[in-house]
């Protein structure tokens, strides 16, 4: 029996494609994408220590290797996490509905905070509302102590600290999609920090980075949507020419 959970959109995806063997890393690079549906083919504890082996190569400031990883099992803390995700994915599509960015540092603040006194009574999805039958799911925190956060006294919204764990949670994509599963990496969760921590009994200390989903795919995937080098890429300035792709002369 198959469960069926929202796909990635714009990606394509193989039901026939190669499920054994060791695969070539341009090819995992580029056949990593967001995967919510799985089989209900369990996955084994060995895959887990293998991805968490692999994954634990990531870069990171100072070397400091500030994750902690909670291998969730418990039935009942599956479904206190996945209500605690639910709750935030609810605040997601209420501010999808109004047309903004859920939680952009842009945002007008007053817009969110009146889209939120007015919640969306759509379903929150498949994917969400059994978030706690995925074969495997991880709750990744960072140390806080030992980021270099060198944005940290900016006026702006603060992200360099994310560079020394987020590398580590999509490495675990990576080591994932070697092992031929697929999954996806979540944030959602974060909304309700605090409940999470309590959940897990973690620290003042630690902050809640993300909640990884890991399975069997019900499709392997094939092919990615994502923007082209030109499109992205420019040289000199932000305005400057397309960094296109070099041709022969």
């Amino acid at each position: 029996m198959q469960r069926n959970r929202s796909g990635h959109s714009g990606d394509a995806l193989d039901p026939t494609a190669c499920d054994d063997g060791p695969m070539e890393l341009l090819d995992v690079l580029r056949t990593t994408g967001a995967i919510r549906q799985f089989t209900d083919e369990p996955v084994s504890d060995e895959a887990v220590w293998r991805i968490l082996d692999n994954a634990r190569f990531a870069p990171s400031g100072g070397n400091q290797q500030a994750w902690h990883v909670v291998v969730v099992r418990d039935p009942d803390q599956r479904q206190q996490l996945r209500d605690l995700y639910v709750d935030g994915w609810r605040d997601y599509q209420t501010l999808t509905a109004a047309g903004l960015r859920p939680w952009s540092p842009l945002n007008d603040r007053a817009a969110e905070a009146a889209a939120l006194a007015q919640p969306t009574d759509q379903p929150a999805g498949d994917f969400a509302e059994h978030l706690d039958d995925a074969p495997v799911l991880l709750a990744v925190f960072v140390d806080l102590g030992p980021l270099a956060a060198v944005d940290r006294d900016h006026d702006r919204y603060t992200f360099a600290g994310g560079a020394s764990i987020y590398p580590f949670v999509w490495n675990l994509l990576l080591a994932a999609r070697e092992e031929h599963l697929g999954g996806v990496m979540t944030t959602v969760a974060i909304r309700n920090e605090d409940a999470v921590k309590a959940l897990f009994d973690a620290p003042d200390h630690l902050a809640l980075a993300a909640v990884v989903v890991l399975g069997h795919p019900v499709r392997q995937p094939r092919k990615l949507t994502r923007q082209t080098v030109d499109e992205f890429a420019s040289v000199d300035r932000i305005g400057g020419q397309p960094f296109t792709q070099p041709t022969d002369r």
